[in-house]
């Protein structure tokens, strides 16, 4: 049963849908983390490095979340790769077959990417001042 072509595809007018399609909260992103951790992190590695144990023992490390191409890729991307595959990576779709979790998972993506390129004047405060007062 499909409720919504965006959430249940990530295409928007045939491209990558460039807004989630429901709103993100701390208990989206905690269910992204959990699915993330165990059907990504074998290639991908906890940070999204492409540094995962899979990838230590020899496999073909995928991209990482990190380089600029990805860091501005819709979210729909991210859901329309698990879903389909891409290069090496297989269809995650029989694996994770709620579509909001396979959202879930673009979303951690998403929050994995600013986790380790957020500007210092985007942190509260007090992280701003545990970082030594960087502002860059």
């Amino acid at each position: 049963l499909r409720t919504s072509d965006v959430r249940d595809t990530g295409l928007f007018n045939g491209a990558p849908a460039d807004e989630f399609p429901f709103e993100l909260t701390a208990d989206v992103l905690e269910r992204g983390r959990q699915e993330y951790d165990i059907y990504c992190t074998p290639c991908h590695g906890y940070t999204g490095a492409g540094d995962g144990m899979v990838v230590q023992r020899g496999f073909p490390a995928p991209q990482t979340f990190h380089q600029d191409r990805l860091r501005t890729a819709a979210p729909g991307y991210f859901f329309q790769v698990i879903t389909n595959g891409f290069g090496r990576m297989q269809p995650y779709a029989s694996q994770i077959p709620d579509v909001d979790d396979r959202w879930a998972i673009a979303a951690y993506v998403r929050a994995l990417q600013l986790s380790q390129a957020a500007p210092a004047d985007a942190l509260p405060a007090e992280d701003v001042q545990q970082l030594g007062g960087a502002t860059q």
